[in-house]
C-alpha cells in the first residue's frame, strides 16, 4: 500500500533537505502496511440488526436516520475510477474512443480517473505521433498487419474531428482486437506471476487517447509517473516524465500527478528500493519540474506521505478486497469477509491521526478479489455485496476517495467487460452516482437482536447506510433522504420506517439477478426489468417503483437495493 500526500504550493528548493512529511522511516513503513480489503466501516457502523434463527418473518425491524447532521462528509467525487496501463501492452487504449465506452463512464461522472497501476514504474513516454509500426504483439503477419492498417485509418478518421472525438469500431476490427487481447492476457499474466515486468512506450498519440476519454467522459485525469527509473545514484531520472509533462502542457491537458505506484514494495517487485528520504527528493524534484510550466504551477500533486504534512496532505492506500479466497459464489456472502476491511481502516486511522490530524484519506486500487478475480464469479451479480457494502463503509468510516479498479479491461474486477457490456458492479456503482450523496447520516435500528454468546461474534447480515440524496439528481428535492440496504439473510426481512421518515414517500430501486444463473448471473433487473444499454448506445433509464407512504419495506432474501426517502425536509441535506 502506498501512502500519498498533496503537496503545499510553497515547496522547499531542489537543494533543500526534504520535507517532514518524507522523512522518517519508520511511520512510512507503519502507514505501507498492506491492505487485504473486504468490508465494515469505522467508527460509525450500522448497528446490529442479525436475527437469531427461527426468528418469523413477520417481526418488524424499526429504522430511523439523524437528519440534522452528517457524521462525515466525503469527497464529491467519492467513487472513482483507475485504468492499468497494460492497456497499452494489449491494445485497448487505442479503442477508448469507442462511442459506448465513453457513454459508460460518461455515467459515473463526476469522478477522478487514475491511470496507474503494477506497470506504472515501467512506463515510458516517446513523442511519437504515429507509433504503428513499433508496436508489437503475438499472432501472425496477416494479423497485425490487418489490425495496424485498421488502428491507423481509425485514428485518422479520429484526426479529422473537432471537440471529443468518438469512435463506432467495426464488429470485425473489434473482433481482432479481443484475439489479441487474449494473447497479450497471457504476457501479462506470466510477467505478473515471475514479477518480471517489461517495459511500456506511451506515446504522444496514446496520451491524446487517454485523456480525449478522461475529458470526454467528464473524469479528472490523476496520471502516475514512473519513479524507478533511476540515475547511478539512485536519485531519479526524470527526463521521460520531463518530456511527458512539456507535451501536455503543449496541449493543454488538465491533469494532476502522482509518482510511483506501491513504493514499498519496490525491494520484493524490482529488486530495488527507495527510501523515505530519497522519495522526498524525487517529490521535491518533480515539483520543481511542474512550477515552471504555467498550466501545472498549482496542479495537484500526490505522492508518499510521512511525518507531519500539512492540512491539505492526502493519504492515498492500495489494496485489494479478500486477497483471493473467494473461491464460490457462496464466498461473497460471509460476513466475517464483509468486516475485515473495517478494523485495517481503523488502524490505519489511528497512525495517521496521531502524527498528521484531520488528514483526508483515498483509498486507490480497490477491487472485490486479488490477482485479477475469478472468471463467473467476480464479475457477477454475488460479487456486488461487497462493492456496495465498500461503498457504504468505506463513507461510512471517513475515506474520502475510493478509487475503483479497474473500469475496463483487468482481469475479472472490472465493470465493463471487453464486449463493452457493464457488469453487475457497474449498474450498482451507476445507480449509487444517481442517487447517493456526499454527506452521510447516522442509522438507527430498533429489533429483536440475537444475544451474544461468550467467544462467538454476531456478524450483520441485513445491512443498512443513509446518506443525503445526491442534490444533482432533480428527479428529488433536497431534504430527500437515500437509503441502500444489503439482505444477505435467506428469509425476507420487513423493515417499517420511524421518526422522521415515518409516513413518507418512498422510491424502490432493486437490484437483482437476471437469468438462470442466480447469484453467478453477470446481468441484472432493476425491479423486475432487465437492465442493458438502449439500441442507440445510450444508458437506459432507471426507473424506480414508487411505493405509497406508511408501507413497510420488504427486502427480498440476498439482495440489494436503493430506497429514497422523498420530501424528509433532513436539515443535514438542505444544503450544500
Amino acid at each position: 500500500m502506498g501512502v500519498l500526500c498533496a503537496f503545499p504550493e510553497a515547496m522547499p528548493s531542489s537543494n533543500s533537505h526534504p520535507p517532514a512529511c518524507l522523512a522518517p522511516v519508520a511511520l512510512f513503513l507503519a502507514l505501507l502496511v498492506h491492505l487485504s480489503l473486504s468490508s465494515q466501516v469505522g467508527d460509525r457502523r450500522p448497528l446490529p440488526v442479525d436475527r437469531a434463527p427461527g426468528l418469523k418473518e413477520k417481526t418488524l425491524i424499526l429504522l430511523d436516520v439523524s437528519t440534522k447532521n452528517p457524521v462525515r462528509t466525503v469527497n464529491e467525487n467519492f467513487l472513482s475510477l483507475q485504468l492499468d496501463p497494460s492497456i497499452i501492452h494489449d491494445g485497448w487504449l487505442d479503442f477508448l474512443s469507442s462511442k459506448r465506452l465513453v457513454t459508460l463512464a460518461r455515467g459515473l461522472s463526476p469522478a477522478f480517473l487514475r491511470f496507474g497501476g503494477k506497470r506504472t514504474d515501467f512506463l515510458q513516454f516517446q513523442n511519437l505521433r504515429n507509433p504503428a509500426k513499433s508496436r508489437g504483439g503475438p499472432g501472425p503477419d496477416y494479423y497485425l498487419k490487418n489490425y495496424e492498417d485498421d488502428i491507423v485509418r481509425s485514428d485518422v478518421a479520429l484526426d479529422k474531428q473537432k471537440g471529443c472525438k468518438i469512435a463506432q469500431h467495426p464488429d470485425v476490427m473489434l473482433e481482432l482486437q479481443r484475439e489479441k487481447a487474449a494473447q497479450m492476457h497471457l504476457v501479462l499474466l506470466k510477467e505478473q506471476f515471475s514479477n518480471t515486468y517489461s517495459n511500456l512506450i506511451l506515446t504522444a498519440r496514446s496520451l491524446d487517447k487517454l485523456y480525449n476519454f478522461a475529458d470526454c467522459s467528464g473524469l479528472h485525469l490523476i496520471f502516475a509517473l514512473n519513479a524507478l527509473r533511476r540515475n547511478p545514484n539512485n536519485s531519479w531520472n526524470s527526463s521521460s516524465a520531463l518530456s511527458l509533462l512539456k507535451y501536455s502542457a503543449s496541449k493543454k491537458y488538465n491533469i494532476s500527478w502522482e509518482l510511483g505506484n506501491e513504493p514499498n514494495n519496490y525491494r520484493t517487485m524490482h529488486g530495488r528500493a527507495v527510501n523515505g528520504s530519497q522519495l522526498g527528493k524525487d517529490y521535491i524534484q518533480l515539483k520543481s519540474l511542474l512550477q515552471p510550466i504555467r498550466i501545472y504551477s498549482r496542479a495537484s500533486l500526490y505522492g508518499p506521505n510521512i511525518g507531519r504534512p500539512r492540512k491539505n496532505v492526502i493519504a492515498l492506500l492500495d489494496g485489494c478486497y479478500i486477497d483471493g479466497r473467494v473461491v464460490k459464489v457462496m464466498d461473497f456472502l460471509k460476513t466475517r469477509l464483509l468486516d475485515t476491511l473495517s478494523d485495517q481502516i481503523r488502524k490505519i486511522q489511528k497512525v495517521v491521526n496521531t502524527y498528521t490530524p484531520g488528514k483526508k484519506i483515498w483509498l486507490e486500487g480497490v477491487v472485490t478479489t486479488s490477482a485479477g478475480g475469478t472468471n463467473n464469479l467476480s464479475d457477477s451479480y454475488a460479487a456486488g455485496f461487497l462493492w456496495l457494502n465498500t461503498l457504504g463503509m468505506l463513507a461510512n468510516q471517513g475515506i474520502d476517495v475510493v478509487i475503483r479498479h479497474s473500469f475496463f479491461d483487468h482481469g475479472y474486477n472490472h465493470l465493463v467487460d471487453q464486449n463493452f457490456n457493464p457488469l453487475p458492479d457497474y449498474w450498482l456503482s451507476l445507480l449509487y452516482k444517481r442517487l447517493i450523496g456526499p454527506k452521510v447520516l447516522a442509522v438507527h435500528v430498533a429489533g429483536l437482536q440475537r444475544k451474544p454468546r461468550p467467544g462467538r461474534v454476531i456478524r450483520d447480515k441485513l445491512r443498512i447506510y443513509a446518506h443525503c440524496t445526491n442534490h444533482h439528481n432533480h428527479n428529488y428535492v433536497r431534504g430527500s433522504i437515500t437509503l441502500f440496504i444489503i439482505n444477505l439473510h435467506r428469509s425476507r426481512k420487513k423493515i417499517k420506517l420511524a421518526g422522521t421518515l415515518r409516513d413518507k414517500l418512498v422510491h424502490q430501486y432493486l437490484l437483482q439477478p437476471y437469468g438462470q444463473e442466480g447469484l453467478k448471473s453477470k446481468s441484472v433487473q432493476l425491479n423486475g426489468q432487465p437492465l442493458v444499454m438502449v439500441d442507440d448506445g445510450t444508458l437506459p433509464e432507471l426507473k424506480p417503483r414508487p411505493l405509497r407512504a406508511g408501507r413497510t419495506l420488504v427486502i427480498p432474501p440476498v439482495t440489494m437495493g436503493f430506497y429514497v426517502v422523498k420530501n424528509v425536509n433532513a436539515l443535514a441535506c438542505r444544503y450544500r
